[in-house]
């Protein structure tokens, strides 16, 4: 039951790679989320986690398991009878910029209830954190 959003970005993977990866200040640009605090330093690698907090969803630490530094990172978040997989991939386009697919997917049977629960309130974060993401991604300002 996998939730996903595209959005092309004029602006480079390298560009919108450092925004993606800097996680305390994703609350400046998408509402759909409220604060990020990262609990270890350093560039962002598997093992890496964070505290993000959300509205209308429970405060919940992730930890990255997979990465391809400039091209995706996966995180989860564990709970119990629940398991959320995130993945963000951003892939340069052929004329130049970068198309980003955000997506979520729930396991194990609380995480099917909760994602049936949630799928309105999911599609419009994964929405907003596209939009906000490219906004700033073609910001010039704030390279």
């Amino acid at each position: 039951m996998e939730q996903h959003t595209t959005v092309d970005i004029a602006a480079s993977p390298a560009r919108v790679w450092e925004v993606m990866t800097d996680i305390e200040r994703w609350p400046e640009w998408t509402a759909s989320v409220r604060w990020a605090r990262r609990l270890d330093e350093g560039p962002l690698r598997p093992g890496s986690s964070a505290k993000l907090s959300q509205p209308r969803i429970p405060t919940s630490d992730w930890v990255v398991t997979e990465l391809e530094p400039g091209s995706s990172f996966t995180w989860v978040m564990r709970g119990p009878a629940i398991l959320t997989k995130a993945r963000h991939v951003v892939e340069p386009l052929p004329g130049g910029g970068s198309r980003v697919t955000l997506s979520i997917e729930p396991h194990g049977w609380l995480g099917e209830l909760v994602a049936r629960a949630y799928r309105a309130t999911t599609d419009r974060y994964l929405a907003m954190e596209a939009a906000g993401l490219k906004t700033r991604s073609e910001d010039a300002s704030r390279s």
